[in-house]
Formats: structure tokens, C-alpha cells, sequence
């Protein structure tokens, strides 16, 4: 199976948690849930912040059960307080 590089993106408070400019490699067909566990095991201090944060791959919404299957930039959007 091919392999595919996702390029972290972080903004808000999990942008403190993770290296800047930050890339996985991963198999193609890997799911957005799979993608986080993997930064999560490799950086655990971020595994509850990345638990409420939201993804997105450039202007859209997506879910963790999305499948990735072309390199990709990956957007995690930490949760916003306020009203």
C-alpha cells in the first residue's frame, strides 16, 4: 500500500502542543482518527486538546472517519470559548 505525507497544521491552544511545520507519513487510506492517534502517540501531552479539536483540510470541515488519500495539510482548529 502507498504511503502519503500529511502535514500538520494547529491552530489555538493545541498550536502549543505540537512542532511547527510538522509532518506524518502514513498509508494512503489512512483515516483522520488514525492520523491524530499516531501524532498523539508521538506526542501525548497534545492526545486531550486534539480529543475536541476540529479538522479540516483547507476551507472544509471534515470528519475523523474521513479517509486521506493524496498528501494533504491537515488543520486542527483547537475549540473557542465565548459567546
Amino acid at each position: 500500500m502507498s504511503q502519503i505525507k500529511i502535514r500538520i497544521e494547529a491552530f489555538g491552544a493545541v498550536e502549543r502542543q505540537l512542532p511547527q511545520n510538522f509532518e506524518i507519513i502514513c498509508k494512503s487510506q489512512s483515516t483522520v482518527s488514525q492520523i491524530l492517534d499516531q501524532v498523539g502517540h508521538n506526542y501525548p501531552e497534545a492526545l486531550a486538546i486534539m480529543e475536541r479539536c476540529a479538522c479540516a483540510i483547507g476551507e472544509d470541515i471534515i470528519s475523523r472517519q474521513t479517509s486521506l488519500t493524496t498528501d494533504s495539510t491537515l488543520v486542527l482548529l483547537s475549540p473557542v470559548a465565548g459567546g
